[in-house]
């Protein structure tokens, strides 16, 4: 793997270090607009999953969830909106709990995840986004076709409106579930592993899209698993191992201690320095 410079350069090492001693992490559970998680915990059967994963998540801002395979990052997503139980702790959003509020979510899951032999078009998947506010029974309004199509051209996938989605690269994939994330005009976005599989442009694409959102004020939250150049777009990082090693900005977050705490003393540090 050749060395990422992003404010500092990593590499991958088989070398393993001491462990740091663990940190008291505290957190501002104070801003009622975000998202607050607490103490949370998920068993998969007997096997931990998430310890006391406790962090803020802010509106305007782009937040990306990093971690070693196996960390827990697409775990705490779905703990966060129910799609796994819960053995402990909370999720507040406005001080109520997200799961009382998930008409303001809009969740894209990985792709591998969606069953791409399922027969729709382009056009048929971005109007399911809408299916929140109009419900299954009714037709789509003119506003809500006007919201789809705006949505298409903003990933520039208006071309494609009649293309079978099992027929399109992974970018251009993507490219449509981010659509239909945008026709549910949602408060909070949620993304897991958008990143993997997809050419520069799409991505260029995406993170143009993410940064707009995050200046409307909305909640973006981006798991994550590339320690490259896509980091630098992240505004606020949590870096997961099973528990929170660290959050905040990146320059709080990237730090030779926490890195090797998070990857088992898997990764090399440099300084822009060196």
């Amino acid at each position: 793997m050749k060395n990422i410079s992003f404010p500092a350069k990593f590499r991958l090492s088989q070398t393993k270090t001491e462990e740091a001693p663990a940190k008291t992490i505290k957190f501002d559970m104070s801003s009622t607009a975000a998202i607050s998680i607490a103490h949370l915990g998920v068993y998969y059967r007997t096997q931990e999953a998430l310890r006391d994963v406790s962090c803020i998540i802010k509106p305007g801002k782009l937040t990306g969830i990093f971690g070693p395979n196996g960390a827990g990052k697409s775990t705490l997503m779905k703990a966060m909106l129910g799609l796994v139980p819960v053995s402990s702790g909370t999720v507040l959003c406005e001080g109520k709990p997200l799961m009382q509020q998930l008409e303001k979510v809009a969740y894209v899951p990985q792709r591998s995840q969606i069953d791409w032999t399922y027969p729709a078009t382009v056009w048929d998947v971005v109007m399911m986004g809408r299916v929140k506010k109009t419900g299954w029974l009714r037709s789509f309004s003119a506003v809500s076709r006007q919201v789809a199509k705006n949505a298409i051209e903003r990933v520039g996938m208006s071309e494609y409106c009649d293309r079978p989605i099992g027929q399109l690269s992974g970018g251009q994939q993507q490219r449509v579930f981010l659509a239909r994330a945008l026709t549910q005009q949602a408060e909070i976005f949620c993304f897991d592993e958008p990143l993997v599989g997809i050419d520069q442009k799409t991505q260029s694409v995406i993170f143009e899209v993410f940064h707009e959102l995050a200046a409307e004020n909305k909640i973006v939250l981006v798991v994550n698993h590339d320690l490259g150049e896509s980091i630098t777009h992240f505004d606020d990082l949590i870096l997961l191992n099973r528990e929170v090693i660290a959050t905040g900005s990146r320059q709080q977050v990237l730090t030779e201690e926490n890195l090797h705490r998070a990857y088992s003393g898997k990764v090399m540090y440099f300084s822009d320095a060196a």
